[in-house]
């Protein structure tokens, strides 16, 4: 049996089965222990499994055997520090330390008396084995006990390893369901909705501006591609038709310099999404193939332009003939640019001091000898162009 068929198969009985277990195996055990030891020992339900128990290893245990019929038996198992915590109360604390492959005879004696006394007191749940003429039915259920000193709060595991055919578990059966699934129909989340896709050079993301429109070839004014999580699905929408502009009105001539190096004419994917779009869990359910979907609220969100995931510019939904495209109302990279340019750096203003208290010893210095002449068009040009940075985006092969 793989361990598939074991998760799939075994353990669904264990979860119908865990009630009636931990419901009645417990008190017998623990009574079981006060009326043989005297109060003092906890025994605490900490794990049930069928045939493989992981909570077994790494241990070592006294195991006792109790012959339930010439087929069957069931197993005690005391760990070798519980063992040594039952000793150690019954016998008194020693100062050597214990060693479960050295127990006296009186000590095994102690152990195996405590386990038969359990087996006699939990023996009332095993029922009898079908008629068989030979035993086929190898499967055990693990129950794990761990049992923990009050006094001292020491513990240990104690094991009990019983034939599953000689159980008769009782188990919890599903009904019709008591959760009313409707309540969540209302319910907002948030949802990406991307409305499509273009290349884009980057001189031409350079030089966007407030007021342009930039059109997505790969757009369709009748579907959108719906995002939540690791779900994608394309939806068919009603387009707003009051978001169509005049075709002449569609952004103005071509963006793009005839003056363009290596750089400026790669072209890179811009997409288009919508900002957090909140639809409900009802409305997210209900989309189907072929069914049209009203999200009329999501045309007055703001829409963000980006490149490699980074945001380039917002705006304004629009449609210009059967394309969508974003009105710029907000060139985030520019700002950003702006902003950074805006702030001199200590180190900067004490260099242009530096350099201001040269230019008084220049001219009170006659003798200085005077600069050479510059020539025009040899001197360097200070062009905003160029601080646009490339390192922004992560440029693929294909795309150069």
């Amino acid at each position: 049996m793989t361990n598939t068929n074991i998760n799939s198969i075994d353990y669904n009985e264990l979860y119908s089965q865990y009630n009636w277990f931990s419901s009645t195996y417990p008190p017998v055990v623990q009574n079981a222990s006060d009326e043989f030891f005297s109060t003092g020992f906890k025994f605490i339900l900490m794990g049930i499994s069928k045939n493989i128990n992981t909570l077994m290893d790494k241990d070592a245990y006294f195991v006792t055997k109790v012959r339930v019929d010439k087929q069957y038996d069931v197993f005690f198992r005391t760990s070798e520090k519980a063992v040594s915590i039952i000793l150690d109360r019954v016998l008194g604390k020693t100062n050597s330390k214990f060693n479960l492959n050295k127990l006296t005879d009186l000590e095994a004696k102690i152990i195996t008396s405590f386990n038969d006394y359990m087996y006699n007191s939990t023996a009332k749940f095993l029922v009898p084995a079908p008629p068989t003429l030979k035993r086929t039915n190898f499967d055990v259920v693990h129950l794990t006990f761990l049992i923990k000193d009050l006094d001292n709060n020491l513990s240990g595991k104690f094991i009990i390893t019983l034939p599953e055919i000689l159980l008769n578990p009782e188990k919890v059966v599903s009904k019709e369901s008591k959760f009313d699934y409707g309540s969540f129909s209302s319910s907002v989340i948030d949802v990406g909705v991307k409305i499509g896709s273009t290349k884009f050079k980057l001189i031409d993301i350079k030089n966007i501006e407030a007021d342009d429109i930039v059109v997505f070839d790969n757009s369709d004014i009748n579907h959108m591609l719906l995002q939540f999580k690791d779900y994608e699905k394309e939806i068919n929408i009603n387009p707003n038709l009051g978001l169509v502009i005049p075709v002449d009105d569609d952004g103005g001539s071509n963006m793009t310099d005839e003056n363009t190096n290596l750089w400026d004419s790669i072209e890179v994917e811009m997409d288009a999404k919508f900002d957090t779009v909140k639809i409900t869990l009802g409305e997210l359910k209900n989309i189907e193939e072929g069914l049209v979907v009203d999200l009329t609220s999501i045309y007055d969100n703001k829409v963000t332009l980006s490149v490699e995931n980074k945001p380039i510019a917002r705006g304004d939904l629009v449609i210009v003939n059967d394309r969508y495209g974003v009105k710029i109302d907000e060139v985030i990279a520019i700002d950003a640019k702006n902003n950074s340019s805006q702030e001199v750096p200590e180190e900067n203003n004490s260099l242009n001091e530096e350099f201001e208290n040269n230019q008084e010893f220049m001219e009170e210095d006659n003798t200085v000898n005077e600069p050479a002449e510059v020539v025009e068009g040899n001197q360097p040009q200070n062009n905003e162009d160029d601080e646009f940075d490339y390192s922004d985006f992560e440029l693929e092969d294909e795309d150069i």
